[in-house]
C-alpha cells in the first residue's frame, strides 16, 4: 500500500500529547482542597483535546490510499526506531471517539468522585492520550509502548476508585492483559529481524514469510489481541473487572480499551500474515460464534446489571472478530462500524447503571422495579440505549451488526444465520433487564426515594443518545471514510506472502 504524506500540522501528535500534558498538569497542581477548580479545568482540558481531533475528520481524504497526516522523526536511531504516526480509514474514527468518551467520563465524575479528584481526572486524561497513540502508531515498538502503557492508568483507576474487591480485579486485569502481550513483543522482535532491522509496520506488510513463520506470528499476536477484545475463552477477566471498576472506568474499558485488541487484528494479523489469517479463520470464526451465541445466553441469566452489560460487550465484540475473518468488504466495514457503535452504546449503558448505583447503591436487577415512575427522563434514555444495544433499526447498533450478518451470509449462509441469532439474544437480555428495572410498580422504598437525572447527567447521556441516533440514521460519514482502506486491506490480504 502506498504511503501518502501530507503537509498538515501535527494533528496526531496534538491528539495524543495534549490530553497527556493536561493530565500531568492536573496531577501536579490539583488538590482536593480545590476540587471544583480541578473539575472545571479537567473538563476544559478534555474538550480542548476533543476539538483537537476534529481536523482529522474535516481534512481526511476518503479517496486517498495509504496513511494520512503522517509524522515521522527519529526516536532511537541506533535500533532504527521512529516516532512514526499515521491514520487511514481503519483508524480515523477511533481518535475522536476516544477523546469524546473522555469528555463524557469527566462529566460523569463531577459529583461522584469526592476524594483524589485530581488523580482520577488526570488518570483518564493520560489514558485518553495513550489509547489514541495506539490507533496512530505506525512503528511497531511505538505501538507496543502505547498498547502496554494504557494498562497503567486503568490499573490505578480500578485499584483506587473501584469496589470492595478492586485490588483483586485490578491485578486480574493487569496480569491477563500483560501476559497476553508478552508473545507479541517476541513477534515484533522477530519481524524486526526478518525485515532487515525495521520496526515500520507498513514495511512488515511486505515481508515474505513461510507458513510456519506466519502461524507462529499469528498466534503471538492472537494471544494479546484476543485477551484484550476479549474473545472466548479468554474473556473471564472482563465481567469481574467491570463489576469492580468505577463507572468511568467501565465506560472507557468497554467503549475504547476493548477496541485496541480488535484494531490489532486489522493492523497486524491480517496484513502481516494473510496466509495464516486465512488458515486460522475457521478457528477464529468458531470462537466468534461461540461468543455471539453462548455468551449471549450467559448474559441472559445475570443478576447484576454490570455483569449483564459486560457479557453483552463480549457478545457484541464477537461480531467484530467474525466480520474481520470472513474476508469481505461488507464484513470488515460492518465490524469497524460495530466497534464505533459499541463505543457509544456500551459507554452509555455503564453510565446509566452508574446513575442508578449512585442513588440506590445496588447493581442487582432484583433491587429495582418501577424506576420509570420516579425517573421518567432517565427511563426514556435507558430504554433507548437498551434497544440500541439489541440492534434496533435507526440506531447505530443496527448498522454494524446488519452489515456483518450480510457479509457473513455472503461468506457462508449458515454462519450468517447463526450470527443473526444474536439479534434475538440481544433483544432478550437487553429488554428483559429493562423490563425488570424500569417498568411495573415501584418495587421498594429504595426505588421510591430515587430522583430523576439532573442537567449534568442528562447532558452526558443526551450527547451519547444523539451520537447513537445520528450514526443509525446517517451512517455514511462513518462507512465512506473506511471504504478505500478496507478495499486496500482486502486486496493485500488476498495475495499470498509465502516466499515462493
Amino acid at each position: 500500500m502506498m504511503q501518502s504524506i501530507t503537509s498538515y500540522p501535527p494533528f496526531l501528535s496534538l491528539a495524543i500529547w495534549l490530553p497527556i500534558l493536561f493530565g500531568l498538569i492536573v496531577l501536579a497542581l490539583g488538590r482536593d482542597s480545590n476540587a471544583g477548580l480541578v473539575r472545571v479545568g479537567s473538563l476544559i482540558a478534555s474538550i480542548i483535546s476533543f476539538v483537537a481531533t476534529l481536523p482529522l475528520i474535516v481534512h481526511f481524504n476518503n479517496a486517498a490510499h495509504g496513511m494520512q497526516f503522517v509524522e515521522k522523526s527519529p526516536w532511537i536511531e541506533r535500533f532504527n526506531i521512529y516516532y512514526s504516526l499515521g491514520i487511514d480509514g481503519l483508524s480515523l474514527w477511533f481518535v475522536p471517539l476516544t477523546a469524546f468518551i473522555t469528555v463524557i467520563v469527566v462529566i460523569s465524575a463531577w459529583q461522584v468522585i469526592q476524594k483524589r479528584v485530581a488523580q482520577y481526572m488526570g488518570a483518564f486524561l493520560i489514558l485518553s492520550g495513550l489509547m489514541i497513540g495506539v490507533f496512530c502508531a505506525m512503528d511497531g515498538l511505538l505501538f507496543y509502548f502505547f498498547f502496554e502503557a494504557t494498562l497503567i492508568p486503568m490499573y490505578i483507576i480500578i485499584g483506587i476508585w473501584g469496589g470492595d474487591n478492586r485490588v483483586y480485579a485490578s491485578f486480574k486485569f493487569f496480569l491477563y492483559t500483560f501476559f497476553g502481550s508478552l508473545l507479541t513483543l517476541v513477534a515484533i522482535i522477530y519481524l524486526y529481524k526478518a525485515s532487515g532491522g525495521s520496526f515500520d509496520i507498513l514495511m512488515w506488510h511486505k515481508i515474505a514469510l513461510t507458513m510456519k513463520e506466519q502461524i507462529f506470528i499469528f498466534i503471538a499476536f492472537f494471544m494479546a489481541f484476543a485477551v484484550k477484545v476479549p474473545m472466548f475463552p479468554v474473556h473471564t477477566w472482563l465481567p469481574d473487572v467491570h463489576v469492580e471498576a468505577p463507572t468511568g472506568g467501565s465506560a472507557v474499558l468497554a467503549a475504547i480499551m476493548l477496541k485496541l485488541g480488535a484494531y490489532g487484528f486489522l493492523r497486524f494479523s491480517l496484513p502481516i500474515v494473510p496466509d495464516a489469517s486465512h488458515y486460522m479463520a475457521p478457528f477464529v470464526i468458531t470462537l466468534s460464534l461461540i461468543a455471539v451465541i453462548y455468551i449471549g445466553l450467559v448474559a441472559l441469566v445475570q443478576k447484576d446489571m454490570k455483569k449483564l452489560v459486560a457479557y453483552s460487550s463480549i457478545a457484541h465484540m464477537g461480531f467484530v472478530t467474525l466480520g474481520f475473518f470472513i474476508f469481505n468488504n461488507m464484513g470488515i466495514q460492518g465490524a469497524i462500524a460495530q466497534m464505533i457503535s459499541h463505543g457509544f452504546i456500551s459507554g452509555a449503558m455503564f453510565l446509566c447503571i452508574g446513575v442508578l448505583y449512585d442513588q440506590a447503591h445496588s447493581r442487582q436487577i432484583a433491587d429495582y422495579g418501577g424506576v420509570v415512575n420516579k425517573m421518567p427522563k432517565f427511563a426514556a434514555l435507558f430504554i433507548f440505549f437498551s434497544m440500541a444495544n439489541c440492534g434496533l433499526p435507526a440506531t447505530s447498533g443496527f448498522v454494524g451488526e446488519f452489515m456483518v450478518i450480510l457479509g457473513a451470509t455472503q461468506f457462508n449462509f449458515w454462519i450468517g444465520l447463526l450470527a443473526a441469532t444474536a439479534l434475538i439474544l440481544g433483544a432478550a437480555y437487553s429488554l428483559w433487564m429493562a423490563k425488570r428495572v424500569i417498568f411495573g410498580k415501584v418495587a421498594n422504598h429504595h426505588v421510591a426515594e430515587l430522583v430523576d437525572i439532573n442537567g449534568r447527567e442528562f447532558l452526558m447521556l443526551g450527547m451519547l443518545a444523539i451520537a447513537v441516533l445520528f450514526m443509525g440514521l446517517y451512517p455514511a460519514p462513518f462507512t465512506d471514510t473506511m471504504q478505500t482502506s478496507v478495499a486496500d486491506l482486502l486486496a493485500h490480504v488476498a495475495h499470498s506472502k509465502l516466499p515462493y
